[in-house]
């Protein structure tokens, strides 16, 4: 796939109207509604300014959170849920469509942008229209919760027609959600059929350092992958077998690929489905020159739950009945030796229980050590972006991902919807 893609700066949007296709899918208060983290606002910015100081009128959207786009989706999901038929009102629905409006996005934009900025009611009916219309250069109008669409999520022509018909017929797509590129949606990929579609300066700035990476990297090439499953990771680790130079495993998914290698994991985190998987890659590493390293030593416990009272063993000396929960401190070390020595780093994936304080240790580990590396540090998003904001080490590294299941996508090698449908350079 080409992902040497026309940018924002190689269209004239000048006078133009601009469907600028954004990620403010945004953490809330549960309670209040409140943007508990404005990053994702912030992070589209850039672009937003660039496309108004070159005199565009800047038609933003976006999706927020799963809602239900009929009564009729509300009631299935919600019964599957075990809700009670009395409680599933249409007033009970439009209230669970409120709770995700993209109303407090506007504010907050406005404020960020020092600019009003006007708010449809709806996505592609008559008051977007009518906004959209009236729009001049240098203003913004954000779009309801594209998802308030039925059509959005099956990526339905008209919905996108209609999305492209707000631009006019002179006007121009942007995309720049790059947490939503994997996805073919009517306001990620089917609008590209209506509008000329260029990246905004968000999604350039992955296409080239992750792309950078997998194609060309600053060698040696390491990927460190964790979190609990192998099956989320199986063409992940598939594909960077044949591009890297070293593929480090840690997190639950590791323990697969330690019974693979005949050790006794106690009651650690399995797939037993994935075990002849785990082998396969072990023998393809073997096969292709490739260091592929596992945990040496592993903290464990009898149960899953926040404990100071656990044992540091070797993975060959897991006890019967204890689970391992964090990678230990020898495997600490030869985890951040490969970093130490890497021209390139990609991390997706946390190392261990990292929600729980004392099983954080072997994450906040190798989050030091890419902030410590002289290498390229890319995180890909997701469990290892927050653990490395938490830490404080967000400055220290070349690039956090804004897209978790894109960037994961990416790595994969797969097709990416909403990259594949704008132009080639």
């Amino acid at each position: 796939m080409n992902y040497n893609k026309k940018t924002v700066t190689d269209v004239d949007v000048r006078g133009k109207k601009v469907l600028l296709r954004c990620d403010f899918n945004v953490p809330q208060d549960k309670k209040t509604g409140a943007i508990t983290d404005d990053k994702r606002i912030r992070a589209a910015l850039p672009t937003i300014r660039y496309l108004l100081d070159q005199g565009a009128a800047v038609i933003a959207c976006s999706h927020l959170g799963k809602p239900n786009a009929t009564y009729e989706s509300y009631v299935k999901k919600q019964t599957e849920k075990g809700k009670k038929p009395e409680e599933l009102t249409e007033e009970a629905w439009r209230d669970s469509l409120r709770k995700l409006s993209l109303a407090p996005v506007a504010v907050r934009l406005g404020e960020l942008l020092e600019l009003p900025v006007e708010m449809a009611a709806d996505v592609v009916g008559p008051d977007a229209q009518a906004k959209a219309a009236a729009l001049q250069p240098g203003q913004v109008l954000l779009l309801e919760n594209t998802r308030f669409e039925k059509g959005e999520t099956k990526n339905d022509p008209k919905t996108a027609k209609a999305l492209a018909d707000l631009a006019g017929a002179d006007g121009v797509y942007v995309s720049d959600a790059f947490g939503a590129v994997h996805r073919a949606h009517a306001s990620t990929a089917g609008v590209a059929d209506y509008l000329p579609a260029v990246s905004g300066f968000l999604i350039q700035k992955e296409l080239e350092l992750i792309g950078g990476a997998l194609a060309n990297p600053k060698r040696p090439l390491v990927a460190i992958l964790g979190g609990a499953k192998v099956s989320d990771k199986i063409g992940v680790i598939n594909n960077l077998l044949e591009i890297a130079d070293t593929v480090i495993i840690g997190g639950g998914m590791a323990y697969t690929f330690l019974k693979a290698q005949g050790y006794e994991i106690g009651t650690s985190l399995l797939e037993a489905d994935k075990v002849d998987y785990a082998r396969e890659m072990l023998s393809k590493a073997a096969e292709k020159g490739v260091m592929l390293l596992l945990p040496v030593d592993t903290a464990v416990h009898e149960r899953f739950e926040n404990t100071d009272s656990f044992l540091t063993v070797d993975v060959s000396m897991i006890p019967a009945g204890y689970m391992g929960l964090d990678i230990g401190p020898k495997t600490v070390r030869l985890f951040s030796e490969a970093i130490r020595t890497a021209g390139t780093v990609i991390w997706n994936g946390p190392m261990g229980v990292f929600e729980f304080p004392a099983f954080a240790a072997g994450t906040k580990a190798i989050a030091q050590a890419l902030a410590e590396s002289q290498a390229v540090t890319i995180i890909g998003g997701g469990d290892s972006a927050a653990a490395v904001q938490q830490l404080g080490y967000a400055e220290r590294m070349t690039h956090i991902s804004t897209g978790g299941g894109a960037s994961l996508e990416f790595m994969e090698g797969k097709v990416l919807p909403g990259v594949a449908c704008l132009l080639d350079r």
